[in-house]
């Protein structure tokens, strides 16, 4: 590999301006074919194997005329306090509201009249008004959407409080977004990492290039695979995060090498054969990752993970090949200021690992090693210990979808929410549509009879609606509303509740029963993600041992690292749980109700924080194992992988820490906890599992972390990740004929 690599890099460092031509064409392919694709990503959601999707393919089946795609909205009338919405003068205010809904749009098909429709409550002093549209959410205009917000403003200005909530509304404007803000921060760290601009600016720049590749190429297929809007977002964020780390290590290998004696074609080609090998196998262990989302059997899920690796697999092919070619147009630009040269020079390591003896200044990270050599086993027992005790609370993770009862309360979804809760109860806001259906009209009749009998001795149901028969006759639908809310408990046990009762229904009559709706929709996924979280975890994490074992050639660091990130995980969990569901210090991060976490949440922190520990776990190790086969002691090869990786490594984990953080600044909860619960992995993983953990673990092992059973180690190709077969005088025969061996460097 690391050969192979050696001559890739050689070759691009030589050809710069092919290699660069041949990325401007993807390039301009793949821009060309997303310019070209005239269809919108989709917005459609599905959950295949859940009753909650089954009763909703029923109903499309049963009642092909309900529009059931269009877009809607809910209005929320309220009268001044002490007064009716029922008065003349506030039914004359609500009929001008009405008036002006239905004029805002020519998308409008239907507004409802509270007064007639029987939609007010019973003080009188709040009404609702449901507004259907004929395009879907996607597809209305700002001009819907600003004639929409003027008539709850036209409404507001008569005194009567008007909020709305639904699809129809106006999606939130972003500001500044979080991903500029992260890429800003990753910008001032690389330079005061690397000390000059242009290596500095060479990662963020390649980065763009592979963003702006694989977020195209998905563009492009988006409607021929009906991807769904989100994925792009995914792939984006990841097709950053891994470019700017991965681009980060080979510049970083290169100005190592470039120290050492070396030539600059020759540094770029064993940069890429040593950091571009450990690129390799690292982008393999997060398309891994990525890939096993297909487990949760998720097909939006399963779209976002596959395009997400689509995004790691071209960052790494641009790490080994794009970089080498842009260190050739800037090959001394890229080493930093000159006065940095010789504490380069300096600081390289003799082939043994041992520090050189004309070193200067002794890094932080060496300092940091020497710290954890000193008393390894108080280090690990108590950076183990203070994690597990983060990770308590995860034992109490409870998992839901986010509703307008967890969004800001500025917002009118919010404040729409709230006046329901309050003047209907609070499970109006999350009704329940029960699914009746058998095979002629007359078993369906009277299977409704029983399954109403059933429900009206539910405890947590408060109303349950007639029944509203398809024309044939022989399915129908009943619309119940608990008494509790949406995402507590009772909710919950009540679905299951009908769910039973629907079993009865079917043995006593053999029609079929089923409950679906927004809130059996969250319930059902909510369980689908907890029942699918070990089986990937042990699908993952079990597959990217296997690939560490190859690359390590050992079996207790693959191990020690999947253990280490289950420990980074189920601490960021227990945070999360901390914060956002016990509130603890919620004021700090501006989070103003707390709830269950997003059941999307676990699985994709798991994906992305693991491709990312493994990052980290692949750089800083390989140099360990790197100095440990040059013949470097087990002790002397940690100070020596943390003499040169450490200081990479922090600086990738804080830009993704930055990133990430961005996001808790958003005013949704949902974003807020994922933002969170991102950067405290990743901050948990770098700086206490890898960075501290890990160099105490192999410390107690010694040469034992570094075997390999003998029967093992026959069947495994050697891959040369530390590239021995490179070890060579510091300037090769080439490199003195071309005359591009740096003569301050070798004094």
């Amino acid at each position: 590999m690391a050969t192979f690599l050696h001559r890739i890099g050689r070759a691009a460092f030589q050809r710069r301006w092919l290699t660069l031509l041949l990325w401007v064409v993807v390039l301009g392919a793949v821009g060309a074919a997303a310019a070209n694709s005239t269809e919108s990503t989709s917005s459609s959601f599905s959950l295949p194997g859940t009753e909650a999707q089954r009763a909703n393919d029923l109903l499309a089946e049963k009642f092909p005329a309900a529009n059931v795609e269009g877009a809607g909205a809910r209005v929320v009338l309220r009268a001044p306090d002490g007064e009716k919405i029922t008065s003349s003068a506030h039914k004359a205010e609500v009929a001008a509201i009405l008036k002006d809904l239905r004029n805002s749009s020519s998308a409008v098909a239907s507004v409802g009249d509270p007064f007639t429709g029987g939609t007010v409550s019973q003080d009188g002093t709040t009404a609702y008004v449901p507004v259907a549209y004929k395009a879907k959410a996607t597809e209305l205009t700002d001009a819907d959407h600003e004639h929409f917000e003027r008539a709850l403003e036209d409404g507001r200005d008569t005194g009567l409080a008007v909020e709305a909530s639904g699809d129809a509304l106006a999606p939130a404007e972003a500001g500044v977004s979080a991903e500029a803000v992260g890429f800003a921060l990753a910008a001032v760290i690389l330079f005061m990492t690397l000390g000059s601009l242009v290596a500095a600016g060479l990662p963020l720049v390649t980065a763009l290039v592979g963003v702006a590749v694989s977020t195209s190429a998905i563009t492009a297929v988006s409607a021929a695979f009906e991807l769904n809007s989100s994925t792009a977002t995914l792939a984006s964020m990841l097709g950053i995060a891994v470019g700017i780390d991965y681009a980060l290590f080979i510049v970083s290998r290169y100005r190592a090498e470039r120290a050492a004696g070396h030539g600059p074609r020759e540094a770029a080609g064993r940069a890429n054969g040593t950091a571009g090998s450990a690129v390799v196998f690292a982008g393999l262990t997060v398309m891994i990752a990525l890939v096993g989302l297909a487990v949760v059997d998720l097909p939006v899920l399963t779209a976002m993970g596959l395009a997400a690796a689509g995004a790691v697999a071209v960052a790494v092919l641009i790490s080994v090949t794009l970089v080498p070619a842009l260190l050739g147009f800037a090959p001394e630009r890229s080493r930093g200021r000159a006065r940095r040269r010789k504490q380069a020079a300096a600081d390289a390591p003799n082939p043994a690992g041992a520090p050189h003896k004309n070193r200067g200044k002794v890094s932080l990270g060496e300092r940091w090693a020497a710290l954890i050599l000193r008393r390894p086993v108080r280090v690990m027992v108590a950076a183990v210990a203070a994690l597990i005790v983060i990770a308590l609370p995860a034992s109490k993770l409870e998992l839901g979808l986010p509703d307008d009862g967890s969004q800001s309360t500025s917002s009118t979804q919010r404040k729409a929410y709230d006046m329901l809760s309050e003047s209907f109860g609070p499970g109006f806001n999350g009704p329940l549509s029960v699914i009746v259906t058998g095979q002629d009209s007359a078993g369906a009749k009277a299977a409704v009879t029983d399954m109403r009998t059933a429900l009206g001795a539910l405890d947590d149901v408060k109303s349950a609606s007639p029944p509203v028969f398809n024309p044939q006759g022989d399915t129908a639908t009943i619309s119940v509303v608990p008494k509790s809310a949406p995402a507590s408990d009772a909710t919950k046990d009540l679905v299951h509740d009908i769910r039973d009762a629907a079993k009865d229904l079917k043995e006593d009559t053999g029609a079929q029963g089923m409950v679906t709706g927004a809130t059996a929709m969250n319930i059902d996924i909510s369980d689908k993600f907890s029942a699918a979280l070990m089986p990937y975890l042990m699908v993952v994490v079990g597959l990217a041992v296997l690939v560490l074992i190859f690359v390590f050639r050992s079996i207790v660091v693959p191990l020690k690292a999947a253990l280490g990130f289950l420990l980074s995980v189920l601490a960021s969990f227990g945070a999360v749980v901390a914060v956002f569901q016990w509130g603890w210090l919620k004021d700090l991060f501006g989070l103003e109700q707390t709830g269950p976490i997003m059941s999307l949440m676990p699985i994709l922190s798991v994906g992305i924080v693991f491709g990312l520990a493994m990052d980290y776990q692949v750089f800083l190790v390989t140099r360990i194992r790197e100095a440990y086969v040059n013949g470097a002691d087990p002790r002397r090869a940690i100070t020596a992988g943390f003499q040169h990786s450490a200081k990479v490594v922090a600086a990738a984990a804080l830009i993704m820490i930055s990133v990430f953080a961005g996001f808790v600044g958003a005013t949704e909860a949902v974003i807020k906890a994922l933002g969170f619960g991102l950067a405290t992995a990743v901050f948990f993983d770098a700086f206490v599992v890898r960075m501290t953990i890990v160099p105490a673990a192999l410390a107690l092992l010694g040469d034992r972390a570094w075997s390999l059973p003998t029967w093992l180690d026959r069947i495994l190709p050697h891959v040369d990740l530390e590239g021995e077969k490179l070890a060579e005088p510091a300037a090769t025969a080439s490199d003195h004929r071309e005359g591009l061996v740096d003569s301050s460097a070798r004094g």
